[in-house]
């Protein structure tokens, strides 16, 4: 098998567009946690702690110097640390209600009997029928 008809047998198969959706779906959705922590859920917090913009809280290490432009401020800026960790609690908390809901459907399924396969008396019995059914009326 040549090269390009095993990538393009690849590329056809289901699961690679199955993936490509969940990548692009994702992206999305981290696009949505980053809004809701940073417009919604940090700006309440921010005025019940006094008034306090998370994501400019930084400890300076070297200041800024207007007179020279060569030194620029130098900062660990944990406030948008404490914005990316909770971004990260949420999609962590979906994924983990995603993959619970998907185990108990797979539970569910696997604790649902399978129909019972017909016993030797009564697959007797259903031939029994076809083969009067089969016969000639006369």
């Amino acid at each position: 098998m040549g090269l390009f008809s095993e990538f393009k047998e690849f590329a056809a198969h289901g699961s690679v567009v199955d993936l490509a959706v969940g990548v692009i779906i994702g992206a999305s959705f981290g696009k949505i946690v980053t809004s809701l922590v940073d417009q919604v859920i940090m700006p309440p917090i921010g005025l019940l702690l006094g008034g306090i913009d998370f994501s400019k809280l930084e400890w300076v290490l070297t200041p800024e110097n207007p007179a020279t432009e060569a030194v620029e401020k130098v900062a660990i800026q944990y406030g948008a640390f404490i914005n990316t960790l909770i971004q990260f609690l949420i999609v962590a908390f979906v994924v983990f209600l995603l993959v619970r809901g998907i185990n108990r459907l797979r539970r569910q399924r696997a604790e649902d009997p399978a129909p019972a396969a017909p016993t030797a008396t009564e697959a007797l019995l259903a031939e029994i029928r076809d083969e009067l059914k089969a016969r000639p009326k006369g």
